[in-house]
């Protein structure tokens, strides 16, 4: 795809958006939390709708996908093709609701006839079709899949609550939430992003040129957020080396809608645009020969690898190329593309053992496109900005000061079921390591993924005659929240490659 402008942040955006962040708080800005947790939203309100007057936001579904733990081989690529549209009809949904919100908000009914019972028939279609799938698989029919049909509107919880000023200290201060790797914990990632700004009641709203987002409580001033990195120490046995592969920026400017790992063989299986370094065959219905025989942006020809992630958009009232596409306009992802001005990939090894080679093809996501509403126990990106980088934030984006850039970074599943490159929900074949770097048991170190994207962007614009915000794309009713960030990875490493890089990270050494 071809991009409009590879525009950069001047002094002087950054001196207006600079003032206007010491206007919009000083101290920083309060994330508006969503009315309930996804969990509770479908459990304490049955008619899946809020009181007349609520500010509602999106539309909150059961992820299917993340329940289905056993799917035989064979009827993995059509359950695959059945969730996608269960997400192509959330977005559909999600667009008759953003047309219909004012109504909806003054007669909750409404939205229950003309939004949720509709989209739950559609639903209720979709999950028979996979229980059948599965079954014809020869597998145990899963039970109660019919009961994630029902979805509800979700509206904000601070909707009105937090005008006048009043300071609003954040909670989240624990262990990053990656835990759905059976309990495990990402320690090298953010320690939970303090959130110390103060709200002063200029959020709410949709907010953002896309009409979904972000908000101004999604930025909030780096500079006030506390330190919060707390790695493991390594122990004797460590692999302390590095692996370094350098495959640019996506200079190519290689971006498609896809999945190939959640959705393949289905066009637009993300709803959002995605950048690609790395293997340059990667699409939804690239296989594991055409990635092999694919070319690589890498300098070493021997990592044929894909990298990629959600682009990352300045909302500035410039349109992109896709601003009437398929994962792009048509899918509430608006604004200029933004090229990194830096990619690091490095591999890095375990803080209590030696590690193993990655079995190629191996298939690895980190983080959750559907945090917002699923909640954060799989949400494992953090932002910050350069020369903070030890304050990190999992679900806000930061407001970076004079002549520093923002940074977004993930860091991948380190340990390996030792059998599968795969699984049917795409996460129980690898985990995280336990706070003491252990891998759990039945799983072995592997190599981690550490990935870390710099954007020169200036900080957020909100008021004036020419609002500018920077966001990832998302499916739109994720709303563009800092906290569905994640990255993809699919290991086409050449053998000699890869045990090169083990060698290299055993023996404590630093290579490329």
């Amino acid at each position: 795809m071809a991009r409009t402008t590879r525009k950069r942040s001047t002094l002087a955006n950054r001196a207006i958006a600079a003032s206007a962040a010491l206007i919009l708080g000083g101290g920083g800005l309060v994330a508006v939390n969503v009315y309930a947790s996804a969990g509770e939203s479908r459990g304490q309100n049955p008619k899946g709708t809020q009181a007349a007057g609520r500010s509602l936001s999106t539309i909150d579904c059961p992820d299917v996908g993340n329940e289905l733990d056993v799917v035989p081989q064979k009827a993995r690529a059509n359950v695959d093709r059945e969730l996608a549209t269960l997400d192509t009809q959330i977005t559909k949904a999600y667009k008759r609701f953003a047309d219909l919100r004012q109504r909806i908000e003054r007669d909750p009914r409404y939205g229950q006839q003309q939004i949720l019972t509709p989209l739950k028939n559609e639903r209720t279609v979709i999950l028979q079709r996979i229980a059948a799938l599965i079954e014809r698989g020869k597998a145990p029919k899963p039970k109660g899949l019919e009961s994630m049909a029902s979805c509800t509107l979700r509206a904000d919880d601070n909707d009105g609550q937090n005008q006048g000023g009043g300071q609003n200290q954040g909670n989240d201060q624990g262990q990053d939430g990656g835990q759905g790797q059976d309990g495990a914990q990402d320690q090298g990632q953010d320690n939970g992003g303090q959130d110390q700004g103060q709200d002063n009641g200029q959020g709410g709203g949709n907010g953002g040129q896309a009409g979904n987002g972000p908000e101004q409580s999604d930025f909030v001033d780096i500079e006030s957020v506390q330190p919060n990195v707390d790695n493991p120490r390594n122990r004797r046995g460590a692999s302390r080396g590095t692996f370094t592969t350098s495959c640019g920026v996506n200079e190519n400017g290689k971006f498609n809608p896809d999945n190939v790992i959640v959705a393949p063989g289905v066009a637009n299986g993300a709803h959002h645009m995605h950048d690609y370094v790395g293997n340059q065959a990667n699409d939804a219905f690239a296989s594991d020969d055409d990635l092999a025989n694919g070319e690589t942006t890498c300098v070493n020809q021997a990592d044929k690898s894909t990298y990629y992630w959600p682009v990352l958009r300045l909302q500035n009232g410039q349109q992109e190329n896709d601003a009437d596409a398929d994962g792009g306009g048509k899918d509430q992802n608006v604004g200029e593309i933004q090229t990194p001005s830096q990619v690091t990939l490095n591999f890095v090894g375990n803080p209590r053992s030696k590690v193993t080679a990655m079995p190629r093809f191996l298939r690895i996501i980190t983080g959750d496109a559907k945090a917002f509403v699923n909640g954060d126990a799989n949400a494992n990106a953090s932002w910050s900005c350069t020369g903070f980088e030890n304050r990190q934030l999992k679900d806000k984006y930061p407001i970076c000061p004079e002549g520093s850039q923002v940074v977004r970074s993930f860091k991948f599943q380190s340990c390996w079921d030792g059998q599968n490159t795969d699984s049917a929900n795409h996460r129980t074949h690898v985990a995280f390591a336990q706070a003491n770097g252990a891998c759990p048991n039945g799983f072995r170190a592997i190599p981690q993924l550490v990935q870390r994207i710099v954007y020169d962007v200036p900080p957020p614009v909100f008021d004036g005659a020419n609002p500018s915000v920077f966001a990832v794309d998302s499916f739109p009713e994720q709303l563009h929240k800092p906290i569905t960030d994640h990255g993809d990875f699919i290991n086409v490493f050449d053998e000699n490659l890869m045990n090169k890089m083990v060698s290299c990270i055993n023996g404590g050494r630093k290579c490329r």
